[in-house]
Formats: C-alpha cells, structure tokens, sequence
C-alpha cells in the first residue's frame, strides 16, 4: 500500500488530514531501510519485536493486515477496514475531511 498511501500525503497536503503507521517487522534496524527505500515520510510506530503480536495490535484487537482506522479529529474512530479498501478510503477520507472543512 506504500504507494497509495504516498500518493495519498501528497493529495491531502495542507488539509486536516494524518497518516500514522504500525510496522509489525521483528527487527527494527532492518526496518529503517526499507523506510527510507519506500519514502514513509509519515508517522510510523514500530509494533514491538512479537511483531504481527505486538502491544498495539494486541491494544488495538488487529486480527489482519493491513487493518486500517479511519479517526476523526475528536478521536473518535469511524470506518475500520481489514484488507485493502481500495477507493473506499479515499471516499470517506474525503468525506470526513469535508465534514471538517465545513465545521470551521
């Protein structure tokens, strides 16, 4: 998803938007350069060394991956995907986005 997700910064650049990631690789130096090979300008929180087990997928009940949370910004979550939603997210990043828009 690293590329829509950087399409995805860019588009949304300048409006009220925040993509935060969780990386479930074990090892956290091997990480650092697939961040840097793959241009993840945005948060990313590293998951632990249990990896696809590790205390924020564990907090956060992810069964699958990628599992996406779409929260507005009273923190309240709206839409939670288990898969890709393909354009399913950007329509309703959009239509939450517009909500805030509107509400200012």
């Amino acid at each position: 998803m690293y590329p829509h997700e950087r399409s995805l910064v860019k588009k949304m650049e300048g409006k009220p938007f925040a993509l935060i990631g969780v990386n479930s690789d074990r090892d956290r130096e091997q990480l650092r350069p697939t961040l840097a090979k793959e241009q993840i300008t945005w948060r990313s929180f590293w998951n632990g060394a249990g990896g696809t087990n590790g205390p924020i997928s564990s907090a956060w009940s992810v069964t699958g991956w990628p599992t996406l949370y779409l929260i507005d910004q009273k923190g309240v979550i709206r839409r939670r995907w288990t898969g890709s939603p393909g354009e399913a997210l950007d329509r309703e990043i959009e239509t939450l986005v517009n909500e805030i828009a509107a509400s200012e």
